[in-house]
């Protein structure tokens, strides 16, 4: 990911609840996380990255919110995770992996579904208990060529 794009990937203990954080020139994994959640973690917190650095108004959109979060902004931050998630299946394209679009798109969901629960109602559920099997498949967006920018960290906001 260094060598490709100028993005650190650092294995740490990120403090709860969170399990991953970032900054738009790095990505920080909990050591404690599973071999499933790291590539989803990684894969999706990329996809933050590509978005922080190319959109206009992303990094700001994806700022800590404060629990119930106004119905009227749900929309704008449930496409935000949506284009985060196309891009993580970019970069996976990229990389040549094409059999996990389905696992992607689930997790994508799933991490949607408790993110809507979680600002409407402050309440941190089990992740799990969102999932569901074989939602819509997202589409991948190819990556742009981009620059990575250092920002603040996300420690304390909405990186779940």
């Amino acid at each position: 990911m260094q060598s490709a794009y100028g993005i650190r990937v650092v294995t740490r203990d990120v403090p709860e609840p969170l399990t991953g954080d970032l900054n738009g020139a790095e990505i920080h994994i909990d050591y404690a996380v599973t071999p499933e959640q790291r590539l989803f973690l990684f894969a999706h917190l990329f996809g933050h990255t590509v978005q922080w650095n190319v959109t206009p108004g992303a990094f700001e959109l994806g700022g800590p919110r404060c629990p119930p979060v106004p119905e009227q902004d749900l929309p704008a931050l449930m496409e935000y995770e949506r284009d985060a998630a196309r891009y993580a299946l970019g970069l996976l394209h990229e990389a040549d992996i094409h059999d996990i679009d389905q696992w992607l798109s689930d997790y994508a969901a799933c991490d949607e579904a408790y993110l809507q629960h979680y600002y409407r109602t402050g309440e941190r559920k089990e992740f799990i208990s969102f999932w569901k099997d074989r939602l819509p498949r997202i589409e991948a967006r190819p990556l742009p060529a981009f620059v990575p920018v250092k920002r603040p960290w996300r420690s304390d906001g909405i990186v779940i």
